[in-house]
């Protein structure tokens, strides 16, 4: 039951080990996000960057047994291998980034340029998922969230998303959906046995939308 409950969690906590009670309410990992979508010179969207910094919580723990010349401070270097951990899990979870591109299923490649970062005592994890081919597109619409709802996701309070290269026609809109104070209330049973044709988590997803 424990693996069944841990399996979601896809950001390094199944190789760090990690034991989460299971009277403890969804989610258990909180996410501040920002991302910025990529154009190249031809106004084509070519892919989406995401910066993702988790709670101080689940950064003390990621860094556990964490060899550092500075104990407690860690380099970028000295944190990617676990950079490696997230972004190889994330992959049997679509990167938590799911939309239409121009009307079409969006379909990413693998991440690149990834890497983590510490600041302030918070990991931030940063990686570029590229589009398996650039797109001149009018439409653009993303939603950023955990299907099980085991990491919540919220924008930045400042500008979470921002276009870079897009053509000056193209307006950015964001919405979040759902009422996230409701979810600390709930019981891990209703996780236990997830509806992949309903996903929970999409009801507290972060909406994108472009329109050029």
């Amino acid at each position: 039951m424990i693996s069944r409950m841990l399996r979601p969690l896809v950001l390094g906590l199944l190789a760090l080990g990690l034991f989460v009670p299971a009277a403890l309410a969804h989610p258990h990992v909180y996410v501040t996000m920002t991302s910025e979508i990529v154009y190249d010179g031809e106004g084509r969207m070519t892919g989406i960057r995401h910066h993702w910094t988790f709670d101080d919580m689940f950064s003390s723990y990621a860094t556990q047994g964490l060899e550092s010349k500075e104990k407690g401070k860690f380099t970028r270097e000295e944190l990617q291998p676990l950079a490696e951990v997230n972004v190889t899990s994330l992959k049997e979870f679509d990167f938590f980034t799911q939309g239409k591109i121009g009307g079409a299923k969006a379909e990413f490649e693998q991440p690149v340029d990834y890497f983590l970062e510490q600041k302030d005592d918070l990991l931030t994890l940063h990686f570029t998922l590229p589009l398996k081919k650039p797109l001149a597109t009018k439409n653009v619409d993303l939603e950023v969230y955990d299907p099980l709802y085991f990491v919540a996701f919220e924008f930045a309070e400042k500008e979470p998303i921002t276009l870079k290269g897009a053509p000056a026609s193209c307006k950015l809109s964001t919405e979040k959906l759902g009422d996230e104070t409701q979810s600390r209330t709930l019981s891990e049973s209703i996780f236990a046995r997830p509806d992949p044709n309903n996903p929970f988590g999409a009801q507290f997803a972060n909406k994108i939308a472009v329109k050029c």
